[in-house]
């Protein structure tokens, strides 16, 4: 399998932040989060899935969340200061990211939408998201990738 830099990774490097790519076989096509750590080896609650959402505002919104937990809806749209929240349709994450799924990540999408990182990230020296294509995950600080981002935290999971 050839491993090679992706945009993220060149977004990370020209920021100077230091983080590990992780590559993994996806030809079986299991490429949900939580297959995916298994593959890397990962505990389940660092590993983290990028989520695409619309407000009732008709502003775009991304939570970046453990692969095993599910999104509150509510819980997200008090996050984004909007009346409610809902997911994206799955044929229009590429129109509104330039990613497609399975390889969505919250670093260099075509624009930089508010993006609320679950609480579960502070618990965790390091977490993994997408490296920005499907066989690929960047490991980095939470803090680090906050900032990258202007990102903030926020407790966005089922309790």
């Amino acid at each position: 399998m050839a491993e090679q830099k992706t945009n993220v990774m060149r977004i990370l490097d020209k920021a100077k932040i230091t983080y590990q790519a992780h590559f993994y076989n996806h030809q079986d096509g299991a490429i949900d989060g939580v297959s995916v750590a298994k593959k890397l080896g990962q505990p389940l609650q660092q590993v983290f899935k990028t989520l695409v959402t619309k407000g009732a505002d008709k502003n775009y919104y991304v939570f970046v969340i453990p692969v095993e937990k599910e999104l509150d809806l509510k819980a997200a749209a008090r996050a984004a200061g909007t009346k409610s929240i809902e997911m994206i349709p799955v044929a229009e994450i590429n129109k509104v990211t330039g990613y497609i799924r399975g390889g969505c990540s919250p670093i260099g999408m075509k624009k930089q939408f508010g993006t609320i990182i679950d609480i579960a990230a502070q618990t965790q020296t390091a977490i993994c998201v997408s490296g920005g294509k499907i066989g690929t995950q960047v490991e980095l600080a939470p803090e680090a990738l906050m900032n990258l981002i202007n990102g903030k935290m926020a407790c966005v999971t089922v309790q």
